[in-house]
This record gives structure tokens, sequence and C-alpha cells, in this order.
């Protein structure tokens, strides 16, 4: 397996000398957002990583290697590439290693090389999940499968919301993946705070949800935690006002016969227009937000473990 591995010097520093890690994606580098907007991101998340406590371990698959912690040259090289970098998840990580293809890691690749490297807390936007309209489409995100089978804690700022946030939550509770809310009983919908739906369990502190993730692992649980941070109240969205251009860029894509792994970036694109960028800028702010609490928590993990 080390052949396929590649850390960088400050995360195998950490591997080595049991300083707390937190895994990002690359996905948001490459698909998320415009260059140079996508690089500043991906740097100032590593760095709030840094500023609570943890290590930063950005992922992504180059010349044939699962690159566990990236350099700014790397970093640099995704934002610029941008959506020429193939996005890739769980099903498509042996192919491109083997054939050496670039790939920037969603949510269920990042897990996986996440916990091949040993790393327990990962922090993104929000998590793929059940398409609208997915009962004739079958069309759901492998993120949900990997939260059901991998053991890694995800932070996110809930549900994306272009999504079916209630089947999404029928589908996670079917997996026994448990939903907490971070100091909320209300699952936040990516834009906004709140939602109609509720979590499995609210929890109030950063020690509290490290103890019930350490306890999970030892009573050998196997699948992930979801922990879902409300986005800061001043960059929150009105549910009517990103609903509204939620419907028009579903109605637009499916005119586009837009399919499969090329929707999320089409609708968030889409949805950055129909908001004239409001929409960027709190995904922007959620990013920051959450990548503070995973940092947290993997700190106090850490502590807990020691």
């Amino acid at each position: 397996m080390n052949k396929y591995i590649e850390f960088n010097e400050e995360v195998l520093h950490a591997t080595e000398n049991e300083i707390s890690i937190v895994a990002l994606e690359s996905t948001i580098i490459s698909h998320g957002m415009p260059y140079p907007k996508n690089v500043e991101t991906a740097m100032r998340c590593e760095a709030i990583v840094r500023e609570n406590g943890s290590v930063p371990a950005t992922i992504a698959i180059l010349n044939g290697k699962l690159k566990v912690g990236l350099s700014k040259d790397e970093l640099n090289y995704l934002g610029k590439t941008g959506t020429q970098i193939v996005k890739t998840s769980r099903r498509d990580i042996a192919v491109n290693v083997a054939n050496k293809i670039d790939g920037a890691t969603t949510v269920s690749a990042t897990m996986y090389i996440a916990s091949l490297a040993g790393i327990k807390v990962f922090a993104t936007g929000g998590i793929g999940g059940v398409h609208r309209g997915a009962e004739t489409s079958f069309d759901i995100s492998a993120d949900l499968e990997e939260l059901a089978i991998t053991n890694v804690l995800v932070v996110c700022a809930g549900i994306k919301s272009i999504l079916d946030l209630g089947l999404t939550m029928e589908y996670l509770e079917t997996k026994g993946v448990p939903v907490i809310g971070y100091q909320t009983k209300k699952l936040p919908a990516f834009y906004s705070r709140t939602s109609d739906f509720n979590v499995n369990f609210q929890i109030d502190t950063p020690k509290e949800i490290a103890n019930v993730l350490k306890t999970k692992l030892a009573l050998s649980l196997n699948g992930g935690m979801l922990v879902t941070n409300p986005i800061p109240e001043e960059y929150s969205l009105e549910n009517e006002f990103i609903n509204k251009a939620i419907d028009q860029a579903l109605l637009e894509m499916d005119q586009l016969g837009i399919k499969g792994k090329e929707q999320t970036p089409y609708l968030l694109g889409k949805v950055v227009e129909l908001t004239d960028g409001k929409s960027l800028e709190s995904n922007i702010a959620l990013v920051y937000n959450n990548c503070q609490l995973a940092s947290k928590i993997s700190a106090e993990l850490n502590a807990l473990t020691d």
C-alpha cells in the first residue's frame, strides 16, 4: 500500500508525532469555484485548520499517487487546471492510479483515502445525497454509501440543498449513519441554517463529538459519522430565495440533458449565477466554518486517545 500513498512533509511529521490531522477534499478546488478564488479558499481552509490545533491534509490523486497533503504548487495546479481535472469518486480511484490520471477527490474518494492514511476527521462543504427525482433516475451520491462503510467523521454544513434532503436522511437512517447537529436539532440546509428536518442528535461541544467518535470506533461500529454545522448566521440565505434559484437551475439542467457526476458542478455554478454571487460567498463561509469545527474535533479526539 505504501507505494500508492504519498504524504507531504507536514502530514508525515504529524502522523509520526501523533498530531491531530484533518482531511480536506480537492473537488471543491477544481470544480467548486473559479480560479484564483478556489486556490485562495483552499489555502485559507488549510490555515484555519492549523489555527485551530490540527494539521491539514488536502487529498488528491496526482501522477499515480494518492496524495495526502498538497504543496502550494499542487494546490495551484488543481485550481488553474480546474474542470479539466477528473472529478474522482471511489469508483474511479483504481483507474486513475493505474493510468496516472490526475484526479480531484469527491467526498467519497477523500473519505476512503483518509481512512487508508489513518485520518479520522474530514471537513467539507456539503455532502452529496439523493437527487430530486431519484425515484425514477436512481441518482444517489456515492457519498452516502461511503458514510455507511468508512470510519471517518465528516463535518459539513448539511446535505447540499440542490438535493432531496428528506430522502437523503431516510437513506442515512437505513445505513445506520448517525447525523449530529452541532448546537442544533434542525438539519442545516447548506446555504441556510435550518430546514424542515431534524437531525438524530444535538451535540454542543467538539469534545463531546470527539468522545462519541472514540466510543463508536471502540465498539467497532463501522461506518462514518456526519456532523452538520450550520452556516454562520450572517451568510445564511433565506430558504425561499435559494430554493427559487435551485428550482430554476434544475429546470435548465433538465433541458440541457446534463446527467451523472456533471450535475452537481453545473447546479452549483448556475445557482451562483442566479443569486448574483451570494451563494458563492455563502459557500466559502460555510467551508471555513466547517474547517474550524473539524480541527477542534480532531484535536479533542487526539487528546482523548493520548
